[in-house]
């Protein structure tokens, strides 16, 4: 069987996915609890809005002064020059947080910064613009000049910030599609808005295979080992802003029907193992309507695809199926990952508004000899150097899940090469 490429398999994930994610449901939630995520957690979860976002108090919601300064009429200071400055007697300061009295023709209020501008008020002079240069706040604060020169004429609208200026009520505060981090959130709360409709997470049904597998925190029996690859994936997937459900499925296919059966609002099912040329290749052997072949790379060359119909357990044809992704990996750890890295997280990725969508990628030299098959896209396991070199970290197997936990780049050496001696420059992938 010829060997599918790298890029062309990923193509291929691409297409299976997109109808899925593009089509999954939208859900209505607090900007309250969306901060009380972001306080939980170590990196904001992703989400994008489905719809726009308005605006429900305009921005600023009054004029207000950008500067500490003297709230004045434009119109008083006309004459002011440096020989013969205007000088206003000066009334209540405005504080942040206060609503100001009219000014009066021919005076000026000391203004903070935020603060409303007075009724009448239309300009702000700085501080240091204005004799003295100073509010002359006593021991308590406040204010006590009773008085202050002008040298200069102020144009109407000087350090006035008006109000709705940056967006006004009803107004498009956060556009649809966007995914929201820091700024979005402030602007939603700045803007008074309590809830937004957002992208659902997608939801993935993780399926690890393999009658030998135990989930993590239960006892060993002979011959068994801890589920890696739902913990690796779990929280890869999580990375990327999807709702998992995991689950450990013995090699037998009534287990795996049985599993398939029980998310019923999965947007992907994903599973691991069960796809090589073995005898008990559970994946492979159940669901012979996917494709499942050789991807000309390593590790990871056993790949699958397709899709599952998904019905209630015990309903019967009741209810119509629902057709859901399938995506397949192998099940050696390693190559679980790499997979991941290769052709799953930047679909998800930009699903979910994950920012970067894709893995820093540069160029950097070898610091040692690396020895690669000519057919495949070796991905090989590696840091950097305090000289910027590439130091490979362990072999090419693909059960040597600590080496890469111990990685800060994947290494990518091209197919058509046989070796590349230290000192050439390789494409690396920043997993760190």
């Amino acid at each position: 069987m010829s060997r599918t490429s790298p890029a062309e398999h990923a193509a291929r994930v691409a297409r299976l996915l997109a109808p899925a994610l593009a089509g999954r449901r939208t859900e209505r939630v607090l900007v309250a609890d969306l901060l009380a995520a972001a306080r939980q957690a170590a990196v904001l979860p992703p989400r994008v809005l489905a719809r726009d976002a308005r605006a429900i108090v305009a921005l600023p919601g009054f004029d207000n002064s950008q500067m500490d300064g003297f709230a004045v009429r434009a119109a008083d200071l006309t004459a002011a020059t440096p020989a013969a400055p205007v000088r206003l007697p000066v009334g209540p300061a405005v504080p942040a947080g206060t609503a100001p009295a009219p000014l009066a023709p021919g005076t000026a209020a000391p203004v903070m910064t935020g603060a409303p501008i007075p009724p009448g008020a239309d300009a702000v002079v700085r501080i240091e613009d204005a004799d003295p240069p100073g509010f002359g706040a006593g021991p308590g604060g406040g204010v006590t000049v009773t008085s202050a020169a002008f040298a200069r004429p102020v144009a109407a609208g000087t350090y006035v910030r008006t109000a709705g200026s940056d967006v006004s009520a009803s107004a498009v505060v956060v556009a649809a599609e966007t995914t929201l981090g820091p700024a979005q959130l402030g602007a939603l709360v700045a803007a008074g808005v309590a809830d937004v409709e957002v992208w659902a997470p997608p939801h993935v049904l993780l399926l690890s295979t393999g009658s030998e597998l135990v989930p993590a925190g239960r006892p060993l029996g002979p011959a068994q080992v801890f589920d890696a690859n739902g913990a690796a994936l779990t929280a890869a997937l999580a990375q990327v802003g999807c709702r998992v459900t995991a689950r450990v499925v013995p090699d037998d296919p009534a287990a795996l029907l049985s599993a398939l059966h029980e998310t019923q609002d999965a947007d992907l099912v994903l599973t691991t193992g069960g796809v090589s040329a073995g005898a008990y290749e559970v994946v492979r052997s159940t669901l012979d309507d996917a494709w499942f072949g050789p991807v000309a790379m390593q590790p990871g060359g056993p790949q699958g695809l397709g899709t599952v119909a998904v019905r209630p357990a015990g309903n019967g044809d009741a209810d119509p199926a629902r057709i859901v992704p399938l995506v397949a990996f192998p099940g050696n750890p390693v190559s679980a990952l790499v997979s991941f890295e290769l052709f799953l997280r930047p679909v998800l990725a930009r699903a979910t508004g994950t920012v970067p969508a894709t893995r820093p990628a540069r160029r950097a030299p070898l610091a040692e000899p690396v020895d690669s098959p000519p057919a495949l896209l070796q991905v090989r396991r590696g840091r950097l150097d305090d000289d910027g070199r590439v130091r490979l970290v362990g072999g090419p197997g693909s059960h040597l899940l600590a080496h890469l936990a111990a990685a800060t780049v994947l290494v990518h050496v091209p197919p058509g090469v046989a070796r590349l001696e230290a000192g050439t420059a390789v494409d690396i992938w920043e997993i760190s």
